[in-house]
């Protein structure tokens, strides 16, 4: 008898896992500055190499077998394969930089990134063969955050590079921190609001939508950089005719045109949204709405809006997960942000303080992404009951 593969996606990933032990688990630098000598795995710990390899030996056999079980058993395999990865990642910073010297750095190499993201993917692959509601997968998918926060507050990548550099830099990440989420609810407040309103225009009289969606469309191409250089020139010149405006913060350089920048990015997707939303309504709820004696406004409020939330928050997603990276792009113009942490590991070679500015941005916008997720799903799922 024939053997069959039943997750031809599980195999793949373990063959592409496979190759990625070759590449740097671990670089080790004599200072933040230097350029690091990789680690590979098979030196960091040949002793204890058994452990990765029988967990990848449970997933291949795994993979050949069908049913919903080995499914479910791919999902903790995987999850235990990612908690030993991570574990690693610490126990070899903490062995490295104890036979080194204070001032060396252990990184995170290559190798490393590429075996958690492949693990990852499995976990999600088997997520999502087994799981057929979405908020049940959101949840799964967010329960997975438990192991790296747990150690994180345990300590155990304390003698990462990362890490160091974070307790170099506290105040400053904190600032970072704070003024990226300025930017990101800075946009999305005053995006909401004149979106949907251009969006409930645009609904009610659809002549207006090729004018309106032309103009939105025009700002959506022209680059960020360059449209925050467009905005610098007007600024300036407002703030030297009106000083009052200075004093409130409005200048050519800062926040206030990178806040407007960003909210008209945002727009787009908005405008879309609210139009996208509303027209999905079917028309027989609206004749029956109509038919019960229900006036213009109950009708919006009772049904369309309902009705169309799905839709617009999957657009508010997107905006906010589009607002998130493009903040960073705003430092050049000095609005803060996490960017300015990674435009000052550029200037200065130091590859650690760029992560540690890149890194909170993937991460805030995966948890962005998380929490319309869940909310999306948690709404389908109140509609389909």
């Amino acid at each position: 008898m024939p053997i069959r593969c039943y997750n031809r996606v599980l195999l793949l990933l373990l063959i592409v896992m496979a190759a990625a032990t070759l590449l740097p688990f671990i670089t080790l630098a004599p200072n933040r500055l230097v350029s690091g000598i990789p680690q590979p795995l098979t030196d960091i710990a040949p002793a204890a190499l058994w452990q990765p390899a029988l967990l990848w030996a449970v997933l291949a056999a795994l993979a050949f077998l069908p049913g919903r079980w080995p499914l479910a058993a791919t999902l903790l395999v995987s999850e235990a394969l990612f908690a030993l990865l991570l574990w690693w990642s610490g126990h070899a910073a903490q062995q490295l930089i104890a036979t080194s010297g204070p001032v060396a750095r252990a990184s995170v190499g290559s190798g490393q990134w590429l075996l958690l993201a492949l693990t990852l993917l499995m976990f999600s692959d088997a997520a999502q063969r087994l799981i057929s509601s979405g908020l049940g997968r959101v949840l799964l998918h967010l329960q997975l955050l438990i192991i790296p926060v747990a150690m994180l507050l345990a300590g155990w990548f304390d003698s990462l590079s990362l890490l160091k550099e974070y307790a170099n830099r506290q105040e400053v990440f904190h600032d970072a921190f704070g003024q990226h989420l300025t930017l990101l609810f800075g946009t999305l407040i005053p995006a909401l609001l004149i979106g949907i309103t251009l969006g409930l225009w645009c609904h009610r009289r659809p002549g207006v939508q090729p004018s309106v969606f032309a103009v939105l469309n025009v700002i959506q191409t022209v680059p960020s950089v360059a449209l925050f250089g467009l905005l610098m020139v007007p600024l300036s010149g407002l703030a030297s005719a009106l000083p009052l405006l200075g004093q409130w913060g409005i200048s050519g350089i800062g926040l206030a045109p990178a806040l407007i920048a960003l909210v008209l990015y945002a727009l787009l997707p908005l405008v879309r949204g609210v139009v996208a939303g509303l027209a999905q309504v079917p028309r027989d709820v609206l004749e029956s709405a109509r038919a019960m004696g229900m006036s213009s406004r109950q009708i919006f409020v009772k049904a369309q809006v309902p009705l169309a939330l799905p839709v617009l928050l999957r657009s508010l997603r997107v905006v906010a997960i589009q607002t998130v990276g493009m903040a960073a792009i705003a430092a050049l113009i000095g609005a803060g942000g996490f960017g300015a942490l990674v435009f000052q590991g550029l200037l200065s070679s130091a590859l650690d303080l760029v992560l540690l500015g890149v890194i909170p941005v993937i991460a805030l916008a995966v948890a962005m992404d998380a929490l319309f997720n869940l909310v999306i799903a948690a709404l389908e799922a109140k509609h389909h009951d």
